[in-house]
């Protein structure tokens, strides 16, 4: 299995802000979302996170945001794990339009593990661990354009 995964995501109007494009919260919204689908994808939906009474939750977010979008464009989030230490895990995500594959905006999330019962971190399991291919540092396909900011 790839240890990319790609979500897909049609911006809504409700995500405009008064610039005319993406707000920036939206793009948050869009990591989270992104992040869940990949780990459901890779067997470990947030049921199954609640049933084992851990999981993870999120010590940090780094956007750099390099051209807009704006209502109505596809965009594609692309996601991977770059790395997991003992009770953490760096994601990192690439957002760019489907239409011309333009990179609006690149990001990453540190994670970490935790008991939900005390909040406090907690050794990642080898079951959960082992789920989650590592990329590594890059994923950035060779073929995408990078945007400048304007």
């Amino acid at each position: 299995m790839s240890p990319h995964y790609e979500y897909c995501h049609t911006v809504r109007p409700e995500e405009i802000d008064p610039l005319g494009h993406v707000n920036n919260v939206a793009y948050v919204d869009w990591m989270q979302s992104a992040a869940l689908a990949h780990s459901t994808a890779l067997g470990w939906p947030g049921e199954r996170y609640r049933q084992a009474g851990c999981g993870w939750v999120v010590r940090s977010h780094t956007i750099e945001y390099l051209l807009p979008a704006v209502a109505g464009d596809q965009v594609v989030v692309r996601t991977w794990v770059a790395s997991m230490r003992k009770a953490t895990s760096l994601r990192r995500y690439e957002m760019y339009r489907a239409a011309d594959g333009t990179l609006l905006a690149k990001a990453e999330t540190r994670w970490a593990f935790v008991d939900f019962a005390t909040g406090q971190p907690r050794r990642i399991p080898k079951e959960i661990a082992d789920a989650y291919p590592l990329a590594g540092e890059s994923g950035t396909h060779e073929n995408r354009r990078q945007g400048t900011r304007p």
